[in-house]
């Protein structure tokens, strides 16, 4: 298990399914990714589990196709998401809806008891 930005545990080597995506300020290029198990990957995250880790992502079609996340890169040499090729239209990491705002569930507040050895009286 590794955990990702958001502080969450994900299986090595693992299948994810995209089902929504952030865009960046510029709406150039995908920021993060959000999957139908609730997991949440930077761009750099999904590519560095692509390229490091053998992960694999995927977008469905909504005619039941399936098709692979893979890294490409651009002629200065970033690396970006895209799908592999399946001549259907419109794209298919782009045109999926946008994640909603991830939210940090804060944590539980701290209960302190005194210890009796503080002169505390109870």
């Amino acid at each position: 298990m590794i955990r990702t930005q958001f502080n969450q545990e994900v299986p090595v080597m693992a299948r994810f399914r995209i089902t929504c995506t952030i865009h960046s300020e510029d709406h150039e290029r995908i920021a993060e990714v959000g999957c139908d198990d609730g997991s949440r990957f930077t761009e750099s995250e999904a590519i560095a589990r692509i390229e490091n880790q053998g992960d694999e992502f995927v977008v469905d079609r909504p005619q039941g196709h399936t098709a692979k996340v893979i890294v490409e890169k651009t002629k200065e040499g970033r690396k970006f998401l895209k799908t592999e090729a399946d001549g259907e239209k419109p794209n298919n990491l782009l045109s999926l809806p946008t994640c909603k705002k991830h939210v940090e569930t804060p944590p539980p507040p701290r209960v302190v008891v005194p210890a009796r050895s503080h002169g505390v009286r109870w």
